[in-house]
């Protein structure tokens, strides 16, 4: 029987896997950790309040220890998403190992490098990430940290997750809280306000459901894998098919244009999302899982479009969950 410890154990992905280990039957206990305690109280799960950017977490008892901590924002400073995503992860990681408890990590496509435009990468694609934003420059960092880390410990087990966009609906408050600000309100969110789908040419991406990332979790919590495994449900999202599905008309939109329109937005501080995350989105390769489905076992139950219309109800519907980072307006 197995002692989980989760961190990040109230945010989007964090929820979710909170529930699939709630109904694994080999997970005897759950530690969920999180900077403020939530008002749900799953049966297996004990939470504790814990800031990475400042305390040293102990995990001393547990078996596997599941990192998912992340912070967005602010993006205006990047010295504070620093201190608690790559200074925070490697705490989380040296604690692991003085634990000898397993450590599976999220990473994310957004560490990769740049790729090609009609082609799918596997997990040996470089890791370099896109400078010009911090997520991906902190996503890599961290791949970079395990890849000395790795070796300093060969008998701790170190799993990398690369997700694709994460969804699902009861985080929607809070993703439109992350990239649109909080004084969008979810009313103003809804398809059938906006005129016409921009289509931009060469993007693309990718999205796989919150639930089917928890199942990879899961999975790699109960088998006794090691590595990196990419994690996306199909097909890749683009305007075409947006358009086909809200029943609205197509509008090429060059990449520049929405670059320019982004950046205006961000030095006019409408939104929170810097225009060098667009750029990172816009060069992110197409993952290929076929390492996931063959050593996992995994495949994803929601679709891509399933998965980000869950988003769209969400955000302009009920959302939300009686945790701190995802609860309603």
């Amino acid at each position: 029987m197995t002692h989980v410890v989760v961190t990040g154990a109230t945010g989007n992905l964090g929820v979710a896997v909170i529930k699939a280990l709630e109904q694994e039957p080999d997970v005897k206990a759950v530690t969920g950790l999180a900077r403020r305690r939530p008002d749900w109280h799953p049966a297996k799960t004990e939470f504790a309040e814990i800031d990475l950017a400042a305390d040293e977490p102990d995990f001393t008892g547990a078996d596997v220890v599941v990192h998912l901590a992340w912070q967005f924002q602010p993006t205006r400073h990047p010295e504070q998403t620093w201190a608690a995503n790559v200074l925070g992860s490697i705490r989380v990681f040296e604690a692991a190992a003085r634990a000898g408890a397993a450590l599976i990590y999220s990473s994310s496509v957004g560490t990769y490098a740049p790729g090609p435009v009609d082609d799918r990468v596997d997990e040996s694609w470089p890791t370099h990430g896109w400078p010009g934003a911090a997520y991906p420059r902190e996503k890599a960092y961290l791949e970079r940290y395990l890849d000395a880390f790795e070796p300093q410990h060969p008998d701790l087990r170190v799993v990398r997750l690369r997700p694709a966009f994460v969804f699902q609906r009861p985080a929607a408050p809070e993703q439109r809280r992350i990239f649109a600000g909080a004084l969008v309100p979810g009313n103003l969110v809804r398809p059938e306000l906006l005129p016409f789908v921009p289509d931009v040419p060469g993007l693309r991406v990718q999205v796989v459901h919150a639930d089917d990332v928890a199942d990879a979790v899961r999975r790699a919590v109960l088998r006794p894998v090691r590595g990196a495994f990419n994690l996306a449900a199909e097909p890749p999202l683009d305007g075409r098919g947006l358009a086909s599905t809200l029943g609205k008309p197509l509008v090429r939109v060059p990449r520049q244009v929405v670059r320019l329109a982004l950046a205006g937005a961000w030095h006019a501080r409408a939104v929170p999302v810097d225009p060098g995350l667009f750029d990172a989105v816009a060069r992110l390769p197409l993952m290929d899982t076929g390492r996931a489905r063959d050593q996992l076992g995994w495949s994803p139950a929601v679709d891509a479009w399933d998965t980000a219309g869950e988003l769209l109800a969400g955000l302009h519907g009920k959302g939300g969950y009686p945790t701190p980072p995802l609860h309603d307006d």
